[in-house]
């Protein structure tokens, strides 16, 4: 049967297929919905982690007992499952091994554009590219034959485009290689020194193994055509490579990008007249190729920033410039991110706001980075999922060590509940075992929102749905040595609670701990409760003071025609926040559970 399907979805379905029984992940775009659809399938075990290192660790333990597993991630992600990555390709496998990662390049919702590639040869493992969503299953099954045919771990990279594009995938059916026996094997699986000395020497005649495979492989196909141009390519620029050029140029096809097929890319070099390598971000191929050398044209033309499109190798190739399908008369108006009408996270950061000026504030992953845009400005920083604690520190120890003449700011490090849960404990615990006096916050909105509403440690259920125990973030903080009188947790929905917990933290000279507590206003059960829950303004109180369009509120619309304010009801939930900050007391709540 053949149907259509993304290549998340292709991913997940290849994995089911291949017979993997242990699945682990933490949400991330691009790659989020690889979990989300595994955790459909019967008779497999599919867990969200508290972070991509555990998720990593879990499916290795599953691939040493002798089955086959994965754990999926997006791109930053690999950084923080690096260190049992690194190790583990030492190691090899037992069942088959495989770690997802889906790079984003052009940034759409990461931090940066880092090209993991560079991680498969860095750690020595075998990396696979799929073009389409087909190639997402042929090649996941694929990956385990050749970890467990050659003892190692399989980098899935993947990107934005080929994650989320749909294409037809012809399925098949699932077959579960019997469990491989578990052999206790103190030189292969304990990586003390003299083991890994031993095992160094495997790895790298491994490597030449796995070249020569390389070389005759399907994975790496040629498909000579015009022989004027040739075109080396990987991942979904072949796909656009092909769009473009057609039949109007050969092309080397590099689905096993590590280690690269040496022997067949020479051969294809010296049969073609120019030489292109198109790949996105790092020169990964161009650099190894030209080592060999073999004259390439690749990041001379072709741009190391950014994500490419049909459009782009159209311009580069041939020289036709980049023009749109149809224009418009005039351009629409700017729309920045904001934070969603009734998010719990306003509130917060409308009393926060107040102290930019006296408080440094350092954020974290996730909705609520978008606290640094007005009117709140309530966000200085942000590095890395769970960085905010640990920075807030590192500021506060340098205003005890600068200048006495410099203005001294108050740190409050800003993080949400599930990047709480994902890396930040361990910078609560430093911060109370070093006595620093920051304010931490916590933003518990019962939910990992910001990558599709995906559940964590402290919703009480688990990837598959089932009821499960709830973490307690309180119990957590004050086990981590906060004191109870240090510990505050507000609605924040009620601005003057939020307000005078602010203050507090303001004033503290001990770690003080905020949480705020309010689930997503997009989470469906809450729509579904407050769906009658409206609040309105009354036109003949109203004197267009803005303060409620202060909060920010995409909500709260100007009626410029005659000098006031109005609530789109549509939007609204009755969350109250313009309410509260109305001095005219203009706005009142309507609707059921006033």
């Amino acid at each position: 049967m053949k149907i259509l399907m993304t290549g998340n979805e292709a991913v997940a379905r290849g994995a089911y297929e291949a017979g993997v029984l242990v699945a682990s992940a933490y949400p991330g775009t691009p790659s989020t919905e690889i979990m989300e659809n595994f955790s459909k399938y019967d008779n497999v075990y599919a867990e969200w982690a508290p972070n991509e290192k555990v998720a990593a660790e879990v499916a290795m333990g599953a691939a040493v007992r002798g089955v086959r597993s994965f754990a999926a991630m997006k791109h930053v992600g690999l950084n923080v499952a690096a260190d049992p990555f690194m190790s583990f390709a030492y190691h090899g496998s037992n069942g088959g091994f495989v770690i997802v990662t889906a790079d984003e390049p052009g940034m759409y919702s990461s931090q940066n554009e880092q090209d993991n590639r560079l991680y498969s040869k860095h750690a020595k493992v075998v990396c696979l590219e799929p073009s389409d969503s087909q190639e997402c299953l042929d090649f996941m099954k694929e990956a385990f034959d050749i970890s467990e045919r050659f003892d190692t771990t399989v980098l899935f990279r993947l990107t934005t485009r080929t994650c989320h594009s749909k294409t037809p995938v012809q399925l098949g059916e699932r077959i579960v290689p019997p469990t491989v026996d578990f052999k206790k094997n103190s030189e292969k699986y304990i990586m003390v020194p003299a083991h890994s000395r031993k095992r160094h020497p495997v790895i790298e005649e491994n490597l030449l193994r796995l070249q020569a495979f390389s070389n005759t492989t399907a994975l790496n196909r040629i498909e000579y055509y015009n022989k004027k141009i040739g075109i080396i390519c990987n991942g979904i620029s072949y796909q656009y490579a092909k769009e473009v050029m057609g039949e109007n140029a050969s092309y080397l096809k590099i689905g096993m990008s590590n280690p690269l097929p040496d022997q067949l890319i020479k051969d294809f070099a010296k049969n073609v007249d120019t030489l292109y390598v198109i790949e996105e971000n790092e020169p990964f191929m161009e650099t190894q190729i030209k080592s060999w050398g073999i004259s390439c044209v690749g990041k001379d033309l072709f741009p190391i920033c950014g994500e490419f499109s049909p459009e782009l190798l159209r311009e580069k190739l041939l020289g036709v410039e980049p023009s749109g399908s149809y224009g418009i008369d005039s351009a629409p108006p700017s729309r920045p991110p904001v934070l969603c009408a009734g998010c719990p996270h306003r509130g917060l950061f409308h009393e926060l706001g107040k102290y930019k000026k006296k408080a440094f504030f350092s954020g974290d992953i996730g909705c609520y980075s978008l606290g640094y845009l007005p009117p709140f400005e309530a966000m200085d920083l942000t590095i890395d999922m769970g960085a905010s604690i640990s920075a807030a520190q590192g500021f506060q120890r340098a205003n005890e060590m600068a200048d006495k003449d410099n203005i001294k700011l108050k740190p409050f490090a800003l993080i949400g509940d599930s990047t709480f849960f994902h890396s930040g404990i361990t910078g609560l615990v430093n911060m109370t075992y070093n006595n620093t006096p920051i304010t931490t916050i916590i933003l518990d909105n019962s939910i990992t929102a910001m990558t599709g509403h995906q559940d964590n440690p402290g919703t009480g259920i688990s990837a598959s749905g089932s009821i499960t125990d709830k973490v307690s973030i309180e119990k957590l903080v004050l086990a981590c040595g906060v004191k109870p009188e240090n510990l505050v947790v507000v609605d924040p929905y009620d601005l003057e609670s939020t307000k005078e917990a602010i203050k507090k933290g303001y004033q503290s000279t001990e770690p003080f701990v905020i949480i705020t507590r309010r689930e997503c206003a997009l989470l469906k059960p809450i729509q579904i409760e407050r769906a009658k829950m409206k609040c309105q303004v009354d036109p003949e109180k109203c004197k267009f003071c803005k303060a409620c369009v202060r909060t920010g509120c995409p909500a709260l619309q100007i009626d410029r025609e005659n000098n006031k304010v109005f609530i789109d009801t549509v939007q609204c939930n009755g969350c109250t926040v313009c309410l509260q900050v109305c001095p005219y007391k203009a706005i009142e709540r309507v609707g059921e559970n006033k």
